[in-house]
């Protein structure tokens, strides 16, 4: 059956570009992923990859185009500005001029000068969960390659804070002397362990990290047990260095199952609660937020 969307929704990161079909009153039609991310495109390339993406449905020329993500980057389709905290987390929007099909609307970054800070895609997933959740006042963590810690007062981001932590996980497991030691398996106790004991000893971080390594030779530790410490040792220096954040507040997570489920595990073991939700759905309801502010505007 022909797809014929109203308007159309993108998520379109460094790695993929992902679409959705989208009726006028918020419904999901159809979706499409592809690999054709901000980092294989140059400027004048990114309609005709949104062309090629959506190519299957029956889309009207100059059909509505809401997209977050690093299609708003310096290297994306159009530069869309960063708006500075404290603000809403969908303060900026700037059109594709160069659009010849599309009728494409951008939403911008979100900005912290002191510390110098910046977010770009998680804005939208923030204003996805303000939108279903408009009392929430508290933290936002979005955990993933550079995990954020949000604070959100009265519906609008005061400020944030980003930690390198996937990414270190995947370049220690991946690249470094650990990929000798660590696999695929899971041991959750281990994990809470080793996360409680982190936060109390932050500064040892960097030694209890080759131990991993030392302990798999010497007492033949299963390799999904060092997974698990080392995920935590990363997560629980974290925590200890965001706890201004998390102490005495309450935490939504968002982002995607396997790693949202980490931190909740981490953040109930010290007693605060969590509220976890779907990165997906966020991300969807964020553009839809989006496309409703530009209809009325």
């Amino acid at each position: 059956m022909t797809v014929s969307p109203d308007w159309i929704a993108v998520d379109w990161g460094t790695s993929n570009l992902r679409v959705w079909a989208m009726r006028s009153d918020g419904a999901v039609l159809d979706t499409a992923v592809t690999d054709q991310g901000m980092s294989t495109l140059a400027p004048d390339q990114f309609e005709t990859a949104l062309a090629t993406t959506t190519a299957q449905w029956d889309c009207a020329k100059g059909i509505s185009v809401t997209a977050c993500g690093m299609v708003g980057s310096k290297q994306g389709w159009v530069e869309a500005p960063y708006a500075f905290v404290p603000c809403k987390p969908q303060a900026n929007m700037v059109q594709a001029a160069n659009a010849k099909e599309f009728d494409v609307q951008i939403i911008g970054g979100v900005a912290q000068k002191s510390p110098s800070d910046v977010m770009r895609g998680e804005e939208t997933q923030i204003a996805g969960f303000l939108a279903l959740n408009p009392d929430f006042d508290g933290i936002v963590c979005l955990p993933g390659t550079h995990t954020k810690w949000v604070h959100i007062s009265a519906g609008e981001i005061v400020s944030f804070q980003t930690f390198l932590t996937g990414e270190l996980f995947a370049l220690l497991s991946e690249t470094s002397v650990l990929r000798h030691s660590v696999d695929d398996g899971w041991d959750e106790d281990v994990f809470l362990e080793t996360i409680t004991d982190t936060i109390s000893r932050p500064e040892s971080l960097a030694a209890r990290l080759f131990s991993i390594r030392a302990t798999g030779l010497l007492a033949n530790v299963p390799r999904g047990t060092a997974r698990s410490q080392l995920s935590a040792l990363l997560i629980g220096a974290e925590l200890a260095a965001a706890k201004p954040y998390w102490l005495g507040q309450n935490v939504a997570v968002i982002g995607a199952k396997a790693v949202a489920n980490c931190y909740r595990l981490a953040l109930q073991a010290q007693g605060v609660p969590v509220i976890e939700t779907d990165a997906d759905r966020m991300t969807l309801q964020g553009l839809i937020t989006a496309h409703t502010a530009r209809k009325e505007a």
